[in-house]
């Protein structure tokens, strides 16, 4: 999946390497982190307990605490409720689409309809 990103810029063509990658305790594995590594890419992954135990249990053997920013980590929140905002429409969440083509189509339609709702709201 990370082969697909691309990030854009105010100008210019679309970078595949993105300055960091902020995900939950299911991508703390020893071979996300030396990907993310080999790519010049920062992980900003916490480290789930039984890894960290384990880790310890080796002692010197078993290398460096991970490190990650946990204030980048704590922007995640709004990447996680734009995607429960998305799947609620039931053509996203239940993906009775075919094609990729009209998935990503339906994907567009809903984040347009969040985007011009946003947009139509008024503050207090």
């Amino acid at each position: 999946m990370l082969g697909a990103i691309r990030v854009r810029g105010a100008a210019g063509r679309p970078r595949t390497r993105p300055g960091a990658v902020a995900a939950d305790k299911a991508y703390s594995s020893r071979g996300n982190r030396a990907h993310l590594r080999r790519r010049g890419i920062k992980a900003v992954i916490p480290e789930k307990r039984d890894q960290a135990a384990n880790r310890k249990n080796k002692g010197s053997a078993g290398g460096r605490p991970v490190g990650y920013d946990a204030d980048l980590y704590k922007e995640r929140n709004t990447v996680e409720r734009l995607i429960n905002r998305l799947k609620a429409w039931r053509g996203v969440a239940t993906r009775y689409d075919k094609t990729p083509h009209s998935y990503l189509a339906g994907l567009h339609l809903r984040a347009s309809m969040i985007w011009i709702k946003d947009l139509t709201r008024t503050t207090p």
